[in-house]
């Protein structure tokens, strides 16, 4: 199966959508059209062969407090009040996408877009909010870690996120 990301428009039937979250669902379904058009969020859909909807995810800038960061990794970092952050704000996989990689796929989307801005735009961070422990064990998967005083909020230094990528996918790094 050939998963194709667009960017969230009109003609995408989100009604059907359902992930096995009554709050993800809710908000793909009513309000994520309107967090894009309000310049919230930007919010990408996975679509199948069929062009049917097999997940999606948002992403929004963000800013972390040094107070917020492990002592290891602020102790590397100026002491400005804001460091710039991009926001994985909700990722989910349609239900009857379960265990077929939609959610790798999803992040691995994501992390994509986030590098490539961050050429252009200084990203230190990317952060996860984990709806729940299962959540919080997929995100730990790929190397996001917790926030001390935040457990549920994870995030990834776009520097590892950087090389990962790069090591997944030499050639496409190369010019």
């Amino acid at each position: 199966m050939a998963i194709t990301f667009e960017p969230l428009a009109k003609r995408h039937d989100r009604s059907h959508f359902r992930c096995g979250e009554a709050e993800l669902d809710e908000w793909f379904q009513k309000r994520a059209g309107q967090d894009e058009r309000r310049n919230v969020a930007r919010v990408f859909v996975a679509l199948d062969d069929d062009s049917q909807i097999v997940g999606f995810y948002s992403l929004s800038a963000f800013t972390l407090s040094l107070d917020e960061m492990p002592d290891d990794v602020a102790a590397k970092l100026p002491r400005y009040d804001h460091i710039p952050a991009a926001l994985i704000g909700r990722l989910a996989r349609h239900e009857r996408s379960r265990g077929k990689g939609i959610g790798e796929i999803l992040i691995a989307d994501a992390l994509h877009r986030i590098v490539n801005v961050a050429q252009d735009l200084a990203v230190f961070a990317i952060v996860v909010q984990a709806k729940n422990g299962s959540a919080s064990d997929f995100y730990r998967s790929f190397g996001f870690i917790p926030f001390p005083m935040h457990p549920d909020r994870l995030f990834m230094l776009t520097s590892t996120a950087t090389a990962a990528l790069k090591k997944a996918n030499p050639s496409a790094n190369s010019t």
